[in-house]
């Protein structure tokens, strides 16, 4: 049956109560209880946060002496807060990297979870809802070196569209960001000038705009102020009404942002065995270039057994049954290898 939700509910609700039961890894979901109750804290990336919260929720239907408490604050505190041994997991779209890694007492297991597609979203009222913005031109604008919406750079990919004179408001994180990461990262690929400038990580010192927190954050501040534009997941600006930019993509296409551009983005790219990918910039004539994995922070070693095998099963729901609803809230499903690949390391989670 088909399950149709309030997303923005979901995005407004900062604890999730979740669920469940399982044995071994591997092992069958049933509906007794546990012996003991548990709950498990988490926080992280707000990127994946709706989705996330939707399988808490269905879970918890089934599997009530389980209480998860995830708070979305950012890939940043997520990861800050998951090494200091304040979280049971964490949640970033920034993969963990190797220094971060080493820093964490009992190693780290990360866990691709789902994907998505970050959207530049803009406020312009009388302007089409499939605005066209070269590379040249969402470099140019995040730069702060275009500062009207009828700038030249702007003006020649959309030829027959009236353009106003109105100034741009460039809206970016104010938080440590996995979402920051992955776009800072795209135009670090495809723009000199910001690499060696700003620079790609989870958090950036943007030339010039203002700041919003988390994506619900750049939404709002998109949505209420004409002449901005910001980047956000997909989702949001979907399920917020907001326009979405066709962008140009490696191969000079303009891509409209849709999961099936997302998908092939995905399939260029081969996750390796440590399971962290980068798109950059993925090739293919109908790739949305900027597109990535999002990661659940698991521990390798718990010295809780039961709290080792509930997470496992937590992430095995979001696996199987949890993908089903990917698409509905607008995030990628994940390739069946890459699943396959997420299971097979659960086993280094003991």
């Amino acid at each position: 049956m088909r399950i149709t939700l309030n997303r923005s509910l979901l995005v407004g609700i900062s604890t999730f109560i979740g669920f469940l039961l399982l044995g071994a890894l591997g092992g069958e979901l049933r509906t007794s209880s546990w012996a003991d109750a548990i709950t498990i804290q988490g926080s992280g990336a707000t990127f994946p946060a709706p989705l996330y919260q939707l399988w808490f929720v269905q879970f918890n239907k089934t599997h009530p002496d389980v209480q998860i408490n995830y708070q979305a604050i950012g890939s940043g505190a997520g990861i800050k807060q998951f090494q200091s041994g304040l979280t049971d997991f964490g949640a970033s779209d920034a993969a963990m990297t190797d220094e971060q890694i080493a820093a964490t007492k009992s190693g780290v297991q990360l866990i691709p979870m789902t994907a998505g597609i970050i959207v530049l979203t803009y406020n312009l009222p009388g302007a089409p809802s499939d605005l066209k913005l070269s590379r040249e031109a969402y470099t140019g604008i995040f730069l702060g070196k275009i500062t009207s919406w009828n700038d030249p750079a702007i003006a020649k990919s959309n030829p027959n569209v009236q353009l106003p004179a109105t100034k741009i408001t460039v809206v970016s994180r104010s938080d440590g960001s996995g979402t920051t990461y992955v776009f800072t990262s795209h135009l670090s690929a495809i723009s000199d000038a910001w690499k060696n400038g700003p620079g790609h990580g989870t958090t950036v010192n943007f030339p010039v705009g203002v700041g919003g927190k988390g994506n619900p954050g750049v939404t709002a501040l998109v949505k209420q102020t004409p002449g901005a534009i910001g980047y956000v997941e997909y989702a949001y600006a979907k399920q917020n009404n907001l326009p979405m930019a066709d962008l140009e993509n490696k191969s000079g296409s303009f891509i409209a942002p849709s999961l099936p551009a997302g998908q092939e983005a995905l399939g260029s790219v081969d996750l390796p065995s440590n399971l962290r990918a980068w798109l950059p910039d993925p090739p293919g004539a109908n790739a949305y270039p900027i597109v990535t994995y999002t990661w659940m922070l698991l521990r390798k070693k718990y010295d809780d057994p039961q709290m080792a095998n509930t997470l496992k099963a937590v992430v095995l729901y979001g696996l199987g049954d949890g993908q089903s609803f990917s698409s509905q809230l607008g995030y990628i499903p994940l390739p069946a290898s890459v699943i396959s690949e997420d299971k097979a390391a659960l086993a280094n989670i003991s």
